[in-house]
């Protein structure tokens, strides 16, 4: 009897010990990453300069993405582009007063802006990255990214795009969505939705 208690006391003390081991791991993991939120302006929204197919929605999702990293103490940073009209940030993914904007004008976001410092300042090597448009500022950002070392998860959901046109072709929003993610998966990063990422740490 008294053999199988300092088993089961050893056995609790191990449990423990590795679930404590797990929570640090978890909590440093969380301190190296950042959340990067590109260009959800109002000008890309209905009424705006240039409506996205589906704006409402990601951005839904990005607030999502948005509560899950100011609840895990990941670094939250937004990017806003330079524009005349509609340049306000969406109020679902409005920053606080602690968290970085940095404003660009150029697609990536890391080009003429202080992006990369301060991302090292903060020990950050992973991004999680959500945005529009999905086949310029969010692709760019990602290749740019992935390119200066860092490790990249893109939230399909959270970003939207519109139709383009090339001479006499359009190419549907949907498309262009999706193969700009489906270019981007396994080369340059891994695609999640909102789910998956939320319900994972």
């Amino acid at each position: 009897m008294k053999q199988l208690f300092l088993h089961l006391t050893l056995f609790v003390f191990v449990f423990f010990f590795k679930m404590n081991l797990y929570s640090q791991e978890s909590e440093l993991n969380m301190k190296t990453k950042a959340l990067l939120i590109i260009d959800i302006q109002m000008f890309y929204f209905p009424g705006g300069s240039v409506p996205l197919f589906g704006a409402e929605n990601a951005a839904q999702n990005a607030s999502r993405i948005l509560d899950f990293s100011r609840k895990n103490n990941i670094l939250v940073i937004h990017i806003q582009h330079n524009s005349k009209s509609g340049f306000d940030i969406h109020p679902l993914v409005k920053p606080l007063n602690n968290e970085k904007v940095f404003t660009k004008n150029e697609a990536n976001a890391f080009n003429g802006t202080d992006l990369l410092e301060y991302l090292k300042m903060n020990s950050i090597t992973e991004l999680i990255i959500v945005g529009m448009q999905t086949h310029m500022c969010v692709e760019a950002a990602t290749r740019a990214a992935y390119d200066l070392g860092f490790k990249c998860t893109v939230i399909e959901n959270a970003c939207a795009t519109r139709d383009l046109k090339f001479k006499d072709k359009i190419v549907k929003a949907e498309d262009v969505h999706y193969s700009t993610l489906s270019a981007l998966n396994n080369n340059y990063a891994t695609i999640l939705t909102t789910d998956e990422l939320v319900n994972t740490k």
